[in-house]
């Protein structure tokens, strides 16, 4: 049985601009009450909890480094505090830097470190914050995460990202496999956004990525958040990605 969205309440990692920023209205027009998270720009926050409150929804926004497990932990509670409880956590927020896949010192340890707190284990922290909450609620409760094509290929804007990209979805099968019946976990995978993000890649490299696609053209972004709606509403799915990427990357598995 579909999963009603109507007066959820939801946290939006990285929710103040790109991606984010359209999850938070997209889910708004559901009828859901949003948490923005933003880390270092307030006032772009500030205009998407302005768009999503002309849904008539409530809305918090909420000041949090998502490359810290204590941060993102905070975030979970302060939702709770703002919005009444919590039953969707989008983990949208991630890092890397643009780096030469074959220059192995083009990234530091540090900043390996830096990507493989954000995009595997704060998306396990914020599970593990809202787990509780989750478990109490009468419908359960549902994380979402944004993923990467880079996942499941060679490719992206740096190794690191690739690589814990891959652990995440690995972590997602992980999570999905061990935290039901109550608890179901997700990923998106996209390929290239042409978001304020993606159009930091050379012209001709975003020309060479949707030349790529078997679609020829990027991964729309209203497709993405349509399917971040498909997978918070879909009650048989758990451990399972949707990806989103114009045929740039088709596996068989």
């Amino acid at each position: 049985m579909p999963y009603n969205l109507k007066g959820r309440n939801v946290l939006v990692t990285g929710g103040s601009a790109g991606l984010g920023a359209l999850l938070s209205t997209t889910f708004a027009e559901q009828g859901c009450n949003i948490a923005i998270n933003y880390f270092n720009r307030l006032e772009p926050a500030q205009k998407v909890q302005q768009e999503c409150e002309q849904f008539g929804v409530k809305t918090v926004v909420v000041k949090a480094d998502m490359t810290s497990t204590d941060e993102c932990a905070r975030a979970v509670e302060e939702t709770i505090t703002g919005l009444g409880g919590i039953d969707i956590v989008l983990a949208n927020a991630g890092w890397t830097r643009f780096s030469t896949f074959a220059d192995l010192d083009s990234m530091s340890y540090d900043e390996w470190d830096k990507c493989w707190s954000a995009n595997v284990k704060v998306p396990h922290a914020l599970l593990k914050a809202a787990k509780p909450t989750f478990d109490s609620n009468p419908d359960g409760g549902v994380l979402i995460t944004t993923g990467s094509v880079a996942a499941i290929s060679q490719g992206g804007s740096s190794m690191p990202y690739a690589v814990t990209k891959a652990a995440q979805f690995q972590l997602v099968k992980c999570l999905g496999a061990t935290q039901g019946p109550k608890i179901r976990v997700n990923t998106v995978l996209p390929g290239l956004l042409l978001t304020e993000w993606g159009l930091k890649y050379p012209k001709e490299v975003l020309e060479a990525i949707k030349d790529k696609a078997v679609l020829k053209h990027e991964s729309y972004l209203d497709d993405v958040a349509d399917a971040f709606v498909t997978l918070a509403k879909n009650t048989s799915m758990t451990g399972m990605r949707i990806q989103v990427d114009a045929g740039l990357n088709i596996q068989s598995s």
